[in-house]
């Protein structure tokens, strides 16, 4: 009985052999013709250099024009300036095209708009700030809330620039 199952073994190692044998060859067959093909290196252009041309115009990195300018900008400034050292707001940690204006009311004859910021609503008063560039409002109506915020320019001067929130339509 073990004669017959190492017989039955070898048997089907060769059957075995056979089928691969046959599958070696159709595949040598199929790929014969077979040849990868890479493209060219496309062909790279030679540097050509461009002449500087501007060494006779005012070099604008000389020392004395930066000082220049600094110095005719803090004239120009008017010494406006953003209190550092008075407490934040919350509604400054948003951009002011962060938050909307989605209502008014009225107490005592005082005007406080609704603005919502992130996921919450704040009332707001003349006087308060909001926004990142140190904007307080300055005039509340039904339509909108006007400010005004302090900016620096390029010449680090501060400039005020008015900006307002409009009345926006919440939807349910």
């Amino acid at each position: 009985m073990r004669k017959a199952l190492v017989l039955a073994a070898v048997a089907l190692l060769v059957a075995c052999g056979e089928e691969q044998s046959e599958l070696k060859e159709e595949l040598k067959l199929a790929t014969k013709d077979l040849r990868g093909k890479v493209d060219p290196l496309p062909q790279v252009k030679p540097y050509e250099p461009v002449p500087y041309t501007a060494e006779g115009e005012v070099d604008p990195f000389r020392p004395e024009r930066i000082n220049v300018a600094q110095a005719g900008g803090a004239r120009a400034g008017g010494g406006v300036k953003p209190n550092f050292d008075r407490p934040k707001e919350p509604l400054e940690a948003f951009p002011l095209e962060s938050i909307q204006m989605v209502g008014t009311l009225t107490r005592k004859k005082e005007y406080f708009a609704l603005v919502k910021a992130g996921s919450s609503l704040y009332r707001v008063r003349k006087g308060n700030y909001m926004g990142q560039n140190f904007g307080v409002i300055t005039l509340i109506d039904d339509g909108q809330v006007s400010l005004k915020e302090l900016v620096q320019d390029s010449g680090g001067d501060w400039t005020e620039r008015t900006s307002a929130l409009q009345l926006q339509e919440v939807r349910r």
